[in-house]
């Protein structure tokens, strides 16, 4: 029984019409029919929707029994109702609507120009897991069972109160256990009361930008870069200025457009998706830069707990003199994605805003959630999960490129593998990059085309290869799949 039609009914019945009850519920269910509101459910058999008992439906619209009787025969009469034996009053097949998604308009209706522009761009990614979906972390081997004890203690110790709306920022432990990770582990400067905890690392990009920035004032991002900032910044109504990314990270000096930028944003740790590593002197000389023209550097430092060569080199926010790094990491990669817990290390000066802002707009992820990742941290089992993984991505990364020497496809050449979870394999100009990630994606196998990493045209072509969540076996069976198409595109070249 479809359950909005009580609400549906109540809503336009005119209790004072010269039109009678009897005469407007026949109007109105007839209207609902012919509008197709009524959609194919399963009770047992196949293309059936059933209406309210008649006496439920009278007592529910506080009418008489008789006048839901005198409207469903009328109906029925009239063919668009029928009556089973002992079921009830059902809606002719014929008028049944199909379930499923509704369909897509070809183009969007009543959007704004801005709306417009982020939908444009903002393409929702396919290929989300398996061989070679970039980002995923290995999540069938994250302590699921520790983590749900966490969750299921705090379950049945949350004092009630902990279970409504939250303003705090974050949870005060869990703000603590973060602030003495990052201090130790990637030489962030910062207190407990400088962190908010957040939903999601796009969310701390576009509160930094709606809060930092005002409408259609520019932001250098790094070409190629990270689409869901791009999505991000363009939502708050900023306009996106391309930085080229070299072997030393952003390059300042390579952005032609004259106007002073309000924020940078730059992955300076693990550049997505090229993977290089930002030296320490254009470390220093994009804080210079930032410092000069009073911008705001917006550091995502989405996966730097994988490195396989080398210490990680402090964070931007550690190394400035000044307080212009909004700092902003993720559980997402060492964790699993829908955790959806992130967090920013913001200014003293501003961390009051960031607070109210955010709490107004966004809220804050479930305590419970956030009390049991503090006690993960505190008890030790982030650290050895994070030693575990490390050494798994680096054995994984070691199977890819052995895959890839050993096939047809040994004069790939690939990023250096530095730390993350991806390399960046380069392509031929004359290859095609939509159409080997769209052969691949027909036997199961992403390829992530480098091109949709660029806001103008792309000087060159490449994949972006995720190895992280997948085993040695799926590895082998994506390379084996990506070896036989670049070969069928230069048989047929």
């Amino acid at each position: 029984m479809p359950t909005w039609i009580v609400d549906f009914l109540m809503t336009r019945l005119a209790r004072h019409s010269d039109e009678g009850l009897a005469k407007q519920l026949t109007r109105l269910i007839r209207e609902a029919i012919v509008a197709g509101r009524f959609t194919e459910v399963s009770h047992g058999e196949q293309g059936v929707a059933r209406l309210p008992a008649s006496r439920e439906l009278a007592r529910q619209l506080h009418l008489g029994r008789n006048t839901v009787i005198q409207a469903y025969e009328q109906l029925q009469a009239e063919g668009y109702l029928e009556t089973r034996q002992g079921a009830g009053s059902f809606v002719v097949p014929a008028f049944l609507r199909k379930p499923g998604p509704t369909a897509v308009r070809a183009q969007p209706l009543g959007l704004s120009s801005r709306g417009n522009a982020l939908v444009s761009t903002a393409t929702i990614p396919d290929g989300l897991s398996g061989a070679f979906a970039p980002g995923m972390p290995e999540i069938r081997q994250f302590p699921h069972h520790v983590w749900q004890n966490l969750l299921s203690r705090h379950q049945r110790s949350t004092p009630w109160p902990k279970l409504g709306y939250t303003v705090d920022g974050g949870l005060p432990a869990l703000r603590e256990a973060l602030a003495e990770y990052l201090v130790l582990s990637r030489g962030v400067r910062c207190t407990p009361e400088q962190i908010l905890i957040i939903s999601g690392a796009q969310i701390g990009m576009e509160l930094s930008a709606r809060l930092l920035a005002n409408q259609g004032e520019v932001a250098w991002v790094e070409e190629p870069g990270y689409a869901g900032a791009h999505a991000s910044l363009q939502a708050a109504g900023m306009d996106l200025v391309a930085a080229a990314v070299d072997d030393e990270g952003l390059n300042p000096d390579s952005v032609q457009d004259t106007r002073t930028p309000r924020l940078i944003y730059t992955t300076p740790s693990h550049q997505y998706p090229l993977g290089v590593v930002m030296s320490l002197p254009r470390r220093l000389a994009l804080l210079a830069h930032a410092a000069r023209c009073g911008a705001w550097i917006l550091e995502d430092d989405y996966d730097s707990e994988f490195r396989y060569s080398s210490q990680p080199l402090p964070a931007l926010q550690g190394l400035a003199q000044d307080e212009r790094v909004i700092y902003v990491g993720t559980m997402s990669k060492v964790m699993y994605p829908g955790l959806r817990i992130a967090y920013m290390v913001v200014p003293d000066g501003l961390i009051d805003a960031f607070r109210r802002a955010h709490a107004r707009l966004y809220r804050e992820p479930p305590y419970i959630t956030q009390a049991a990742l503090s006690d993960f941290l505190q008890q030790g089992h982030f650290a050895r999960h994070v030693r575990r993984m490390r050494e798994l991505y680096q054995a994984r990364q070691h199977t890819l490129r052995s895959a890839l020497a050993s096939s047809s496809a040994h004069w790939l050449p690939l990023s250096s593998g530095k730390a993350g979870l991806h390399l960046m394999a380069h392509l031929p100009m004359l290859a095609n990059e939509l159409a080997l990630s769209h052969a691949a994606a027909t036997q199961g196998v992403v390829l992530r085309p480098l091109a949709r990493n660029y806001l103008g045209q792309a000087p060159q072509k490449g994949l972006v290869l995720g190895y992280a969540g997948v085993n040695d076996h799926e590895i082998r069976h994506g390379v084996a799949i990506l070896a036989r198409l670049l070969q069928e595109v230069q048989h047929h070249d």
